[in-house]
């Protein structure tokens, strides 16, 4: 079972930028495909971004398409999310996680256990 420990979140102006970062354990990350979810305040958790288990094809949520940035590096089983032009309405609880293709992480959801997540709050 591959688990995760969210890191680099905080609190940033309207327009900025925050690079949150992902440390796995467990040798199941690299062979799956790995994503980031979101879960705001009396929201449900979605779909942010996820990434093949090589790289080389990535997802995004409509709502974050051109300001987010996902990568990986399988050699040190962590993973990255840069975001850019930071909006208050991307304030939620960030967690990572695995699935077993791009689309399923979209559709079905991922198949790993939850970390902690780490908050990021956007100020207008």
């Amino acid at each position: 079972q591959v688990q995760f420990v969210e890191s680099g979140g905080g609190l940033v102006q309207a327009g900025g930028s925050l690079r949150l970062s992902c440390a796995a354990s467990g040798r199941r990350f690299s062979s799956h495909a790995m994503g980031w979810f979101r879960q705001a305040p009396g929201k449900e958790r979605e779909f942010v971004a996820a990434i093949s288990w090589n790289g080389g094809s990535t997802l995004y949520a409509d709502s974050v398409k051109g300001r987010f940035t996902i990568s990986r590096d399988n050699a040190k089983n962590t993973g990255n999310l840069q975001m850019n032009s930071l909006k208050p309405e991307d304030t939620a609880v960030y967690y990572c996680n695995v699935g077993s293709s791009l689309r399923a992480m979209n559709s079905v959801g991922p198949i790993g256990s939850w970390g902690q997540g780490t908050q990021v709050t956007v100020s207008s």
